[in-house]
């Protein structure tokens, strides 16, 4: 037999036996995962989310009442009791759930009307409180019920806080509604935040169940720059609070940048909803179909 041919006969066999024994195995290699690229994720304004770990169920999109809310006055409230409930229940018909009100607004009138249409218990009716003592605090609550004509309330938050050591500074007030919790009067109580301290307080804070906080892509009306305030929402997520996004359109600023400003708040991954007051059915309807029409990378 030539030395080729022995060779080449001999290889043969040893590979046949060599794939045949288990003692010889051929070696696995981990194949490179490929991840296929995200899906964009599509949003619409009245998706069901959840608050936190309230266990409220309401709609991304909060109806606003408030734009320049001061002084028991809006640019909503100016559409006078009929077109401020008006405009409430048209975006209900729509889907939204969710009415976003304070005392500063003067808006109870306006969205105690619309609920006289509605199912009470189909609405998440949020409202604000000025209180920094437990008798204002007390007093609202019993106002506030009268004012909307309802018995309870979904969400009530302490107002405009600004001070870091607030947590300690009004714990007789959280305590005030950490009561009226446990009476059924609210089913969440919070806070809003007007400064990077305050809003930093609200974080740490075990008793912050819902935080309306302020967020868009330029800073504007904010407690800080947005990658700080980020950072901030991230800790509250992860700790489970229920994340409100206000200001999204820079109290007008962004009035002109409206899509850019919807896919910011919607990519961060941090906010559960958001209230963007509408001042015509025009306007709430266009920011309606904004937000269908936003797409934002998984």
């Amino acid at each position: 037999m030539r030395r080729r041919e022995f060779i080449g006969r001999t290889a043969t066999a040893l590979g046949a036996a060599w794939l045949g024994s288990k003692a010889f195995d051929p070696p696995s290699f981990a194949l490179p995962s490929f991840t296929s690229p995200s899906l964009p994720t599509k949003f619409n304004a009245a998706d069901t989310i959840v608050l936190g770990h309230t266990g409220i169920k309401t709609s991304r999109l909060a109806m606003g009442t408030g734009t320049v809310g001061v002084g028991h006055h809006s640019h909503q409230t100016a559409l006078g009791i009929k077109g401020l409930s008006d405009l409430l229940l048209n975006g209900y018909d729509q889907g939204l759930r969710f009415f976003d009100s304070a005392d500063s607004y003067g808006s109870h009138p306006h969205v105690a009307e619309a609920l006289k249409h509605v199912p009470r218990d189909k609405v998440t009716v949020l409202t604000k409180t000025w209180a920094r003592d437990p008798a204002s605090a007390r007093a609202d609550l019993d106002r506030f019920r009268r004012e909307l004509g309802t018995d309870y309330l979904d969400v009530c938050l302490m107002h405009c806080l600004t001070e870091g050591d607030w947590t300690d500074r009004y714990k007789p007030v959280m305590d005030v509604l950490s009561e009226a919790k446990e009476k059924g009067i609210i089913r969440a109580h919070g806070c809003s935040c007007h400064s990077i301290d305050a809003l930093r307080a609200a974080a740490k804070s075990p008793w912050v169940e819902v935080d309306l906080v302020r967020i868009n892509p330029i800073g504007s009306h904010m407690d800080a720059d947005p990658s700080t305030v980020v950072s901030v929402l991230r800790e509250m997520k992860a700790k489970g609070k229920g994340i409100v996004g206000m200001k999204i359109l820079g109290e007008g600023d962004l009035r002109n940048r409206q899509d850019e400003a919807l896919k910011y708040a919607l990519s961060l991954g941090v906010l559960d909803a958001m209230t963007i007051g509408a001042e015509s059915k025009t306007e709430q309807e266009d920011l309606i179909r904004r937000m269908a029409a936003t797409q934002v990378n998984g």
